[in-house]
């Protein structure tokens, strides 16, 4: 079982609309709900490659309640979220079908009381028990400690389980100096945690500070990936226009996957560029078109050295 952790579940909601005009009045011409947080986006790539998931996090709330009722019609999930006070929040993603760019807007999600935030821990420790891997994403509700993913990485090499961790800001920063077996940046957020705006040397610079690896997300031009294995870049054969929110999920999703199935890290790398490509061609975030998935997948470019980095 491949656990993920969504501290700041989300329902997340697409409007799709002709063209985005700031100070104007839109007719929405498509409208998706779903279950979303990054966490949740992860499994259920993660579920429709046919792996085994449990989700764990918070909700609360009506919108916490028709998130799980939504959750529970989601085959290969398990819902393992512990219930807070609260309100989950809301996502609102608008796509501009003229440019094909996605405005987001996000709300800060609830406040989690000390009581909760115990009682989580309890669940999440249990829940390793029986975990071949987990991950940690996205950002930390309110009430929740700044340093609760160095927690949680060090809870899960207690007891021998794999972890990725997917945040930013100070929680990432501190998350990596419990030393997590791979972190994924982006390139901003990479940026902010070495300082540096060189792809490879700030991807150097973070495994420095604690990851076995660092796989860096540059968007559209592919990876980059460090560890004592060696390093390499992974790039799509071409670009995919479409609309990016989840692309970076389904990054994690292909990470695990590959960590499960053991394959060679190229081999990885180049499952999760393939399904990054494909959820750009999907409406919604944590799917992904299978037939761009299965025509790239074989067409990566991974180059670089299994040599120490």
């Amino acid at each position: 079982m491949i656990l993920t952790v969504t501290l700041n579940t989300a329902l997340d909601i697409t409007y799709r609309v002709r063209a985005l005009t700031p100070h104007a009045s839109h007719r929405v011409t498509e409208m998706a709900e779903r279950p979303g947080g990054k966490g949740l986006n992860v499994a259920r790539v993660l579920a429709a490659l046919g792996h085994e998931v449990t989700v764990t996090g918070f909700t609360g709330g009506a919108t916490g309640r028709a998130l799980r009722e939504q959750l529970a019609h989601t085959p290969g999930v398990v819902d393992a979220l512990v219930p807070v006070g609260g309100a989950t929040r809301r996502t609102i993603a608008v796509v501009d079908e003229t440019t094909g760019d996605t405005t987001q807007l996000n709300e800060p999600g609830p406040t989690v009381t000390p009581a909760e935030w115990a009682a989580f821990q309890e669940a999440y420790g249990e829940l390793l028990r029986s975990a071949s891997a987990v991950a940690l994403c996205g950002s930390l509700p309110p009430g929740v400690p700044v340093g609760a993913y160095a927690g949680l990485v060090r809870a899960a090499r207690a007891q021998a389980v794999p972890v990725l961790l997917d945040t930013s800001g100070e929680p990432l920063r501190r998350g990596v100096a419990a030393r997590p077996d791979i972190v994924k940046p982006n390139a901003e957020e990479l940026a902010e945690l070495t300082g540096s705006h060189e792809p490879w040397q700030a991807t150097r610079d973070a495994r420095r500070r604690g990851a076995n690896t660092v796989v860096a997300s540059l968007g559209a031009e592919g990876l980059l990936a460090v560890n004592a294995e060696g390093h390499w870049r992974a790039t799509p054969p071409h670009r995919v226009r479409g609309n990016p929110t989840g692309a970076g999920d389904s990054v994690v999703a292909g990470l695990l996957s590959g960590l499960v199935d053991q394959l060679p890290w190229p081999r990885r790398l180049a499952r999760a560029v393939a399904l990054s490509a494909a959820t750009v061609l999907s409406p919604v975030a944590g799917e992904f078109d299978r037939r761009t998935y299965e025509e790239l997948l074989d067409r990566v470019a991974v180059t670089g050295d299994a040599t120490a980095a």
